[in-house]
């Protein structure tokens, strides 16, 4: 029995006629496009996993900021 990829469903959703010569071994004519789509992929994926690195900095800094304050107003609370 074959593994059906998701990327194989996603090319017979997007065009049958290419799925069909995908499984005939027919290269598409179309390779600096597909090269350059490839590329801007992964071009996005580093700039996502930065976002989500500086969206975790900032969550820390908002915790530490909140703990912060909250050690400020204990401070003055039993301080006084």
């Amino acid at each position: 029995m074959r593994t059906i990829r998701a990327s194989e469903i996603g090319t017979y959703l997007f065009c049958q006629r290419a799925w069909w010569y995908q499984k005939q071994g027919i290269p598409t004519e179309n390779q600096a496009e597909m090269l350059s789509g490839s590329e801007m992929h992964s071009q996005h994926g580093r700039a996502m996993l930065g976002v989500s690195c500086l969206r975790m900095l900032a969550y820390g800094l908002a915790l530490l900021a909140v703990i912060l304050v909250g050690m400020q107003i204990a401070d003055l609370i039993l301080g006084a």
